[in-house]
C-alpha cells in the first residue's frame, strides 16, 4: 500500500524534489507514474536499471493519454513507419529523446524481459534511436510504443516519420579510403628494395615490384582520389582555386612521372607519395565528416507536426493523418497537443501555447468562434476547432516555406583556399624557375626539377593541418554539447563581430517562475486561503502563484469560478478571494504591462499585485556582461515589453532591445546589420527564429536536455552550456591560429623539399621519407595543441 508523506526528497526513480512523496517498496517517488514504473521493473526482475546508474528515469509527472498512441493501428500510417514487415515480425525505429545514460541503453535492449512480443531492442545512443523486433502475432506497434511510454520513453513521432525513405549516409569515402589504405601499405612494402638502395637484388624482381606498384596505384588514382577531382573541377568552372586543386596537379604529375619511369625502366616512381597523399586526405574528411553526422541540422515544418490527429465525423471520433485533413474538418485537439491546421474554436475554451511559434511566452486565451493557429500548443482541457486552411496553408507551414528565409552557402569561403591560391601562384613560380634554369643549363635535368618541386611542395600538410584541427575541434565542442553542423560553421564563428539573442527559452527557461508581490502582508491562514483557491486552476500564472506561496495545506473552496481571459473568484473559510486583471477586479482599464499582472482582491478590498517575470537562466546576466564588453549585442523577442526595464538595467544604454518582434521582423533586423557590414551570431531556439537563424552568419538553436525539436541552424547548443559561449567562441578564434601556426611548420618542410627539388637530385628515398614526416608532424602539432586547449576548457567549466 503506497503512502504519501509530506518531506522533501529525492525521487529514487527520476531524481527529481516534490512536495508530496509516495513511498512504496521502502523508497520514495515524486509521483505516482515514478512508482509505476518501478513497480513494472521489479516485478520483471529488471531493478538492475537502478544500480548502473543514479536515479536514471524519466519524471512521469506529465500523464501521457491512454489513446494517444491509437493512430498506430491505423494500416496505412503502420505501414510507412515500420522499416521491415513480413508475416511473422516486424521492425521500427523510434526516437527517445529521454535517453541519457547507460542504464537507458541497458534497459532498452532488454525490452523483451517486460513483453515477450519484443524479440530485441538495439540502442544507437548518439542518434537518441532504438530499433525495436517484434513479433506481429502476440504484440502490436501501438502496444510497443505503449510499453515504452509505460516505462518512461515515450516516443517521438512526427509527421516527418511518414516519409519512407531512410536517412541515407554516403559511405562512399569510407570505401575509398579502404582501397588507398590498402594500396597504400602495400606500395610502401613493395617499394623498400627502393628506399634501402639493395644493389644485388635481380633487376627483373625490382621490375616485377615496380609493376605491382603500378598496379596497386591505378584504384587509388582513378576511384578514391575522384573525391579532389570533382572538388578542384567545380572550383575551376566557377573561376575559382580551392585547396584541392594543387593536390590534384600533384596527385596527377605524380602519377604520370612514376608510369614514365616504370615503363623506361629508369626507377620505381613516386606511387608511394601519390598514393599517401590520397589517403592522409581521405582519413582527414572522413573523421571530420564522421564529427557532425550524428545530429540532423535542417528541419522543416514535418518534423514538429504529430502524425495524426483524431477527426470527428458524424458524432464519432477517428483517426486521421495530417495529409488526410480537409477544410471544415472538426478536429478534436486534446490537452498538450499542437494545432495542426488554422482554425476555429467550436467547443470549449483555449490556451494555446504559442512561445515556440512567435516568443511570446504567456500562454494565450482564446473563447468559442476565435481562431487559433497552427504550431499552438493546448495546455488547458480538450477543444473542438473547425478547419478553415489546411496543413499546407496554415501559418506554421508558411513560415517555413518563405523562400527569403533561406540563405545561399558560399563553401568555399574558407581562409584556407585563399592561401590556397597564394601557394599555387607560388609554387608554379619555382616550379617554372626551376625548369627554366636547367633548360638552359643542364636540360636534362629540367623534368626532373620541376616534377620533383610539383610533388614535394604539395599543399597537402596545410589541408591535412586544417581538416585535422577542424576534426578535433568539432569533437571538442562535441564533447561540451555544441554540435556544429560542419567545419565552416568553426571559422564562421571565429569572425562574428555581433551577436543577438532570442530571449523567451534562450535567455530564460521559457516559464514564468519568478513571482514578485507587492501590496499589503498576507497573513498565514491567507496565503493557505489563496493557494487552496489558485491550485482548482491549470492557468500557468495559477501555478506560478501556488508555487510562490509555498503552501501545501488545502481548505475547502465553495463558489469556484474561473472567467477565461479574465480571471478566478471563490470563497474559502471567511475570505471571498479573487484574482485577476485589473479590469476583472477593480473595473479599471488595464494600464502598463498588465498581462504580466494578476490583481488580488480579498473581501472586495484591493489586497496588492502579483508581478511576473521569465526565470532567466542563473549564468545570464555574468554572461551578457562578459560578451558585451567584446561584442555589441542586440536582443530580439517575439514577448511584450514587461521585462524591458530588468534587461536595460543588465545590459545599460548601448544594446539595442526589441519586444514584440514577428518572425520576419527578426529576419529583417538581422539582415539590417549585415547591411551595415557586420557577422552576425543568432542564438535562438523556436520556431519563431528560424528565419533569423537560417539569415545570420551563424545561427545556434539552444536545445533543452530532452528537447526533441530545434530549428533548422549551424549548430545546436545544450542550454546547459550556454554560460561557455564565450570561451567556445574563443576556441574558434584560437583554431585559426593553430592551422597558420602549423601552415609555417609546414612551408619549413617544403623550403628543405625544395632546396633538393630545384638541384634535380631528389631520390626516392628523400621524397618518401619528407612526405609522410611533414604530415605526421602537423598531426601531432595540431592534435596536441587544440587537446591542450580542450583541458583548459574543462579546468575553466570546473
Amino acid at each position: 500500500m503506497a503512502n504519501t508523506v509530506e518531506q522533501t526528497i529525492h525521487c529514487y526513480h527520476c531524481g527529481e524534489e516534490a512536495d508530496t512523496i509516495i513511498t512504496a517498496h521502502d523508497k520514495h517517488f515524486c509521483c505516482e507514474g515514478c512508482r509505476s514504473v518501478y513497480e513494472i521493473l521489479n516485478k520483471s526482475g529488471m531493478c538492475d536499471y537502478y544500480d548502473l546508474s543514479a536515479n536514471p528515469g524519466v519524471s512521469q509527472r506529465v500523464k501521457v493519454r491512454e489513446d494517444k498512441f491509437a493512430f498506430l493501428d491505423d494500416k496505412t500510417i503502420g505501414a510507412s513507419l515500420l522499416s521491415f514487415r513480413d508475416e511473422e515480425q516486424s521492425h521500427i525505429t523510434f526516437y527517445l529523446p529521454q535517453i541519457h545514460c547507460s542504464s537507458c541503453l541497458w534497459l532498452l535492449e532488454n525490452l523483451h524481459k517486460l513483453d515477450g512480443g519484443v524479440i530485441s531492442g538495439k540502442v544507437n545512443f548518439p542518434r537518441k534511436e532504438v530499433d525495436v523486433i517484434f513479433s506481429n502475432h502476440e504484440i502490436s506497434l501501438r502496444k510497443v510504443a505503449e510499453l515504452l511510454t509505460r516505462i518512461g520513453y515515450e516516443p517521438y513521432i512526427s509527421l516527418n516519420n511518414l516519409d519512407r525513405k531512410k536517412k541515407f549516409y554516403d559511405r562512399s569515402k569510407i570505401f575509398k579510403l579502404g582501397v588507398a589504405g590498402f594500396c597504400f601499405a602495400n606500395i610502401m612494402l613493395l617499394s623498400f628494395p627502393e628506399y634501402l638502395g639493395i644493389d644485388h637484388m635481380e633487376e627483373s624482381m625490382l621490375q616485377v615490384f615496380r609493376f605491382i606498384n603500378l598496379f596497386l596505384s591505378l584504384p587509388v588514382f582513378f576511384y578514391s582520389a575522384t573525391e579532389f577531382y570533382s572538388s578542384a573541377w567545380k572550383g575551376l568552372k566557377h573561376r575559382f582555386l580551392n585547396i584541392d586543386a594543387p593536390i590534384v596537379l600533384a596527385v596527377f604529375v605524380t602519377f604520370g612521372r612514376s608510369i614514365y619511369e616504370v615503363l623506361a625502366n629508369t626507377g620505381g616512381g613516386y606511387f608511394d607519395s601519390m598514393a599517401g597523399i590520397v589517403f592522409f586526405m581521405l582519413v582527414g574528411r572522413v573523421l571530420q565528416d564522421k564529427t557532425y553526422r550524428q545530429l540532423s541540422f535542417e528541419r522543416d515544418y514535418t518534423s514538429y507536426f504529430p502524425v495524426a490527429v483524431t477527426r470527428i465525423q458524424d458524432e464519432k471520433e477517428e483517426i486521421v493523418s495530417l495529409p488526410d485533413i480537409r477544410l471544415d474538418d472538426t478536429l478534436l485537439i486534446h490537452n498538450q497537443e499542437l494545432v495542426p491546421a488554422d482554425g476555429i474554436i467550436t467547443r470549449g475554451n483555449a490556451l494555446i501555447d504559442y512561445s515556440f511559434v512567435t516568443g511570446e511566452s504567456l500562454p494565450v486565451e482564446k473563447a468559442m468562434g476565435e481562431i487559433v493557429y497552427a504550431g499552438g500548443k493546448q495546455v488547458n482541457g480538450a477543444i473542438e476547432i473547425l478547419v478553415i486552411k489546411e496543413v499546407s496553408q496554415s501559418y506554421l507551414t508558411r513560415l517555413w516555406n518563405k523562400e527569403q528565409q533561406h540563405q545561399a552557402v558560399d563553401s568555399e569561403r574558407s581562409f584556407v583556399h585563399s592561401l590556397a591560391r597564394y601557394f599555387t601562384v607560388i609554387l608554379f613560380t619555382i616550379a617554372l624557375g626551376a625548369a627554366a634554369y636547367w633548360y638552359f643549363n643542364d636540360p636534362s635535368r629540367a623534368w626532373d626539377a620541376v616534377t620533383a618541386v610539383l610533388i614535394v611542395a604539395c599543399p597537402c600538410a596545410l589541408l591535412l593541418c586544417n581538416t585535422f584541427t577542424n576534426g578535433n575541434i568539432l569533437r571538442i565542442l562535441g564533447n561540451h554539447r555544441l554540435y556544429l553542423r560542419n567545419a565552416q560553421a568553426i571559422e564562421d564563428i571565429a569572425n562574428v563581430d555581433h551577436i543577438v539573442f532570442d530571449k523567451t527559452g534562450t535567455l530564460t527557461t521559457g516559464r514564468y517562475q519568478d513571482v514578485d508581490y507587492s501590496g499589503k502582508l498576507l497573513p498565514e491562514q491567507l496565503r493557505v486561503s489563496i493557494a487552496s483557491l489558485v491550485s482548482q486552476s491549470t492557468h500557468p500564472m495559477s501555478k506560478a502563484i501556488l508555487r510562490w506561496l509555498n503552501k501545501t495545506e488545502r481548505r475547502p473552496v465553495k463558489d469556484f469560478k474561473e472567467v477565461p481571459g479574465k480571471g478566478l473568484q471563490g470563497r474559502v473559510d471567511q475570505y471571498e478571494i479573487r484574482l485577476g486583471s485589473g479590469l476583472f477586479i477593480s473595473g479599471a482599464p488595464a494600464v502598463g504591462n498588465a498581462q504580466s499582472e494578476v490583481h488580488l482582491s480579498v473581501n472586495e478590498e484591493l489586497m496588492g499585485v502579483f508581478s511576473f517575470r521569465n526565470h532567466y537562466r542563473d549564468e545570464i546576466p555574468e554572461l551578457l556582461k562578459t560578451l558585451q564588453r567584446k561584442y555589441p549585442l542586440t536582443i530580439l523577442s517575439g514577448d511584450n515589453a514587461g521585462e524591458k526595464r530588468y534587461l536595460r538595467g543588465l545590459l545599460g544604454k548601448g544594446p539595442g532591445i526589441f519586444f514584440n518582434q514577428s518572425p520576419e521582423a527578426k529576419l529583417y533586423a538581422i539582415k539590417d546589420l549585415q547591411a551595415h557590414g557586420r557577422k552576425v551570431m543568432m542564438i535562438g531556439d523556436g520556431l519563431n527564429d528560424a528565419g533569423a537563424l537560417r539569415q545570420a552568419d551563424v545561427g545556434i538553436a539552444i536545445s533543452e536536455e530532452s528537447n526533441s525539436f530545434t530549428p533548422a541552424s549551424d549548430g545546436i547548443l545544450g542550454a546547459d552550456k550556454l554560460k561557455f559561449l564565450d570561451r567556445f567562441i574563443q576556441l574558434c578564434k584560437t583554431n585559426r591560429r593553430i592551422v597558420m601556426f602549423a601552415f609555417v611548420i609546414s612551408v619549413i618542410y617544403n623550403i628543405v623539399g625544395l632546396s633538393f627539388a630545384v638541384q634535380g637530385t631528389l631520390s626516392p628515398l628523400i621524397a618518401a621519407i619528407l612526405m609522410p614526416a611533414s604530415s605526421l608532424t602537423i598531426l601531432l602539432i595540431t592534435f596536441g595543441i587544440s587537446n591542450l586547449l580542450a583541458v583548459k576548457l574543462r579546468s575553466q567549466q570546473g
